[in-house]
């Protein structure tokens, strides 16, 4: 519901900017040979506790990008961008293989940059996530149009 409320709020912003946007789901049939400017899987991380230290975001791009310059000035436009806005810290050393190698980045157009936010996790930042949207929202609207629009 958290991922849901936010990509649907991230796709009003950018479409009253004038950007057409796709709302897909995880395992949507149109992932497959998807093309676009970019693609961003967002989710949010654990809702259970796991130590003080697990609060903070992720972003990273595949490992297998056959565009990875693009790619990682779409990861670097979000990490600058998000952490701004919501003030939560980067999380680069928590970083995963399923999020490298996420399912949707093997399905899409090899030619499409991506990359894939946590936007926190659901225990320690469940209050910014829920409460405080409209940061993560406006972080991540921001980093979209940073690497868009070439900034």
């Amino acid at each position: 519901e958290v991922n849901t409320a936010v990509a649907r709020e991230v796709a009003r912003r950018l479409e009253a900017l004038g950007y057409r946007v796709d709302v897909l789901e995880e395992f949507d049939p149109r992932l497959r040979g998807y093309r676009a400017a970019a693609l961003l899987s967002i989710h949010a991380d654990s809702c259970e506790y796991i130590n003080e230290q697990a609060t903070g975001f992720k972003v990273a791009r595949a490992q297998a990008d056959q565009v990875p310059e693009q790619s990682d000035r779409l990861v670097a436009c979000l990490v600058s961008a998000y952490g701004r806005r919501t003030g939560l810290r980067f999380h680069v050393d928590s970083i995963t293989y399923d999020m490298t190698d996420y399912h949707a980045f093997r399905e899409i157009d090899p030619q499409t940059p991506a990359a894939i936010i946590e936007t926190g996790f659901l225990y320690l930042d469940r209050e910014l996530l829920t409460r405080w949207r409209e940061r993560v929202v406006e972080g991540i609207v921001e980093g979209l149009r940073c690497f868009l629009e070439g900034e």
